[in-house]
This record gives structure tokens, C-alpha cells and sequence, in this order.
């Protein structure tokens, strides 16, 4: 446990590559005008939308276009199967689009999205925005000195209960556990876990060579495992146990343990190394846990089934942007303005205009996505014929 008065962290110097450019400021676009939020919205629809500008109006690189259209491409499929939690598109409003996308050449793509989208604001726009990447991590496909941290796949006995098959009033909200003596309880959180709870139950895809590395790794939801023979295995997000994410950079500002500018991902691993004891005290805070399974082909995966590119894909809260749409960010950083397409989910990303931006990987998507932490604005590009209905109803 840690002590009860806290103590400030200071840093040695860390062993991490070395950091990329400082970040690029930027002036976001003002948010537009909108009614206060309904007390007690929990969808896009509830908090209401309000028109925004035409796409040209934007001015969105060619390039980004592009990138942009592959990845709505490859979306398609998926987005015209999902019920939209967000309540703004309803079936069959993609369809338009997508059979579009199939064929429209990439270097056109800003006539593309300026054809078949209309831009709307969700509640007031205001939006934060974070990053992800793909780590690679030290593991070994056995255990052995030096790897011993376990890399989990789903346990069988993890349930989902959709709780609105039981009743309307719960509607939309799912909880996971499992049975224990003929009642449904909480699944071991993370401080379980660790304790041993699914030892010798053959889950294991790999063992881990240092459990902060891990953690965070659970935290983007995808990684890379580096053996040691130096061959390299994938693995994607399959579940989790069910409990409230808990972010330990938080709890730490909010202690005093780390002062102004050691709360990014690389001084918070230093943070957890320097006491590993302490650190690991400090990880079970967050009861999260996430079960992994391993990836052939193109990955990592997002929520929607399919790739996510880097500088392209984002995560955010399906109640609030329907997973597939393009996303444009004008924010106080730089590098995240422009188009995205919303193509994953994330534990902490809640609400709306609360987005995860994904820079894939390497040393460079590490700097970015560690150090991410940008404000402004954001819009969705829907089909207009999701606009055109939810205009005249004064959403």
C-alpha cells in the first residue's frame, strides 16, 4: 500500500529513446453555437447536434484525404451491419456512401467526402483529445527467468450479460463476471490477477519481461511481443474483465507523486520502475484487465474487426460518433488536425468529443502518442441524408 503522505518522484534520468520534436502549436477552430447539453444525455442524439460548415470549407489535405478514404473503404462493411448506439445514422444511411467508396480513385477523395458528407457539431464541440500506439514488448513464448509477467487470453468462463434483455429501462448497458456457487459476481480484477487467480489454467500466450511495459500495453489494447530468438508475434484486444479503468497518471497528479510534466507515459514508467513494489501497487489501483489473443495478418485490430492505421485511425465513445465516420479535429496541437475515421474504441474514452488518436508504431508513434494531450474542436462527417433528417427535428 502506499504511504499515506505522499512523497514527489524525482526522476532519473531515463533509458527511453529519445524524445521526439517538441510538440506544434496550433489555433483550433472556435466551436459553434449550441444549446446547452440535456440533463442526463448519454447519446449524440440526446445531446444534439447542430450544422456545421461544408467539407471544402475545411481545408483538409489532399494526402489526408486519401488516407482517410482507404480507411472508410475498408470500414464499410462493418458500418453497415453495426446498430449506431450514437442514434444519429440509421440502416441503410451508409449505403450511398459506401458503394462509392469501392470504387472512387484515392486522389479524389476530397470530392468524395464534400459529395456524400455534411459535417454536423455534437452537444458543444469541445474536444480533448489523446493518443495510442502500438508497442512492441520483450516476451517469451515460456516462462523463464527474466519473463514472468503473463500475457492472458480470454478465460472461458468470462460472461457478457447484456442487461437489456431484461429489461427496456436497462437498454444498452452490459456487465461481464462470471458464476460462483449459483451467483453472478464481479470477474477477478487486476490485483486478483496477479495474485495468481488463473494460474495453471493454460491461458497463457506469453510471459512479459517487465510488467510496466505490460500495463501499458494493456492500456492501448494491442502490441507486439519481440522473442527472443527476435521473431516477432501480435496480439489484439479480446475482452476485458468487466471493471472501471483507472488512470494511475491521475491518481499520481492528484497525490502530488508527480510533479507538472512527468505525467506522460514515459515518466510515468519511470515512475513505476524506480519502486517496483510500489509500482505495483500502484497498477493494481487500476482494476482493469485486458485478455489478449493473437493476430495473423494486417493489425493491429480496431472495434470494428478491421486494421487501424496510423495518423488515421481513432477511438472514440460509439454513443457519441457512430464507429466508420470521418472525424474532423482542429485542435491546439498540430499534428492531430485534419481527418480521421473513427475505427476503435477505449476503455477511457468516454463521451463526447472525447477521441484517442492512433500513430501506429515505432519510436516515433511512442513520442507522439505518449506526449498527446490536445484541445479544440471537433466535427463529424455523416451522410447527408443522416443530416438532412436530424436537421429538421432539431437534434
Amino acid at each position: 500500500m502506499l504511504a499515506d503522505t505522499p512523497r514527489p518522484y524525482t526522476p532519473r534520468p531515463s533509458t527511453a529513446p529519445e524524445a521526439a520534436a517538441p510538440p506544434i502549436p496550433a489555433t483550433p477552430n472556435p466551436t459553434l453555437p449550441a444549446p446547452p447539453l440535456p440533463e442526463g444525455a448519454a447519446t449524440a442524439a440526446a445531446a444534439g447536434v447542430v450544422p456545421g460548415p461544408e467539407y471544402n470549407e475545411l481545408g483538409i489535405r489532399p494526402e489526408q484525404a486519401a488516407n482517410a478514404l482507404k480507411a472508410f473503404r475498408i470500414s464499410c462493411p462493418s458500418v453497415q451491419r453495426r446498430i449506431d448506439a450514437s442514434g444519429l445514422t440509421q440502416p441503410g444511411e451508409w449505403a450511398e456512401s459506401c458503394a462509392a467508396a469501392e470504387s472512387w480513385p484515392d486522389r479524389d477523395a476530397g470530392n468524395f467526402f464534400s459529395r456524400y458528407f455534411g459535417t454536423v457539431q455534437v452537444g458543444n464541440g469541445a474536444a480533448f483529445v489523446t493518443g495510442y500506439f502500438e508497442p512492441e514488448i520483450a516476451a517469451s513464448r515460456t516462462k523463464q527467468p527474466g519473463y514472468d509477467v503473463p500475457i492472458y487470453r480470454r478465460p472461458a468462463d468470462l460472461i457478457d450479460v447484456d442487461l437489456g434483455l431484461f429489461s427496456q429501462a436497462l437498454q444498452g448497458k452490459k456487465i461481464r463476471g462470471r458464476v460462483e456457487d449459483s451467483r453472478f459476481v464481479p470477474y477477478y480484477d487486476r490485483a486478483e490477477i496477479e495474485r495468481g487467480a488463473l494460474e495453471g489454467r493454460g491461458l497463457e500466450i506469453a510471459w512479459a519481461a517487465d510488467a510496466a511495459e505490460f500495463f501499458f500495453l494493456q492500456v492501448q489494447g494491442s502490441g507486439r511481443l519481440r522473442l527472443p530468438d527476435g521473431s516477432i508475434v501480435r496480439i489484439g484486444y479480446d475482452s476485458q474483465n468487466g471493471r472501471d479503468y483507472v488512470g494511475i497518471g491521475k491518481l499520481l497528479r492528484d497525490r502530488g507523486e508527480l510533479q507538472p510534466g512527468q505525467a506522460s507515459m514515459q515518466g510515468i514508467l519511470d515512475y513505476l520502475r524506480a519502486d517496483p513494489v510500489r509500482g505495483a501497487a500502484v497498477m493494481n489501483e487500476n482494476p482493469s484487465w485486458v485478455f489478449f489473443r493473437e493476430l495473423t495478418g494486417p493489425g493491429p485490430l480496431g472495434a470494428l474487426g478491421v486494421p487501424v492505421t496510423g495518423r488515421v485511425s481513432l477511438a472514440a465513445d460509439p454513443k457519441y460518433v457512430p464507429l466508420g465516420a470521418p472525424v474532423f479535429l482542429s485542435l491546439d496541437r498540430a499534428e492531430p488536425n485534419g481527418l480521421w475515421i473513427a475505427q476503435d474504441t477505449g476503455g477511457a474514452i468516454k463521451g463526447a468529443n472525447r477521441f484517442d488518436s492512433f500513430w501506429g508504431a515505432g519510436e516515433e508513434a511512442r513520442a507522439l502518442a505518449g506526449g498527446m494531450s490536445a484541445r479544440g474542436s471537433a466535427l463529424l462527417l455523416l451522410p447527408r441524408t443522416s443530416v438532412a433528417r436530424l436537421m429538421p427535428q432539431g437534434l
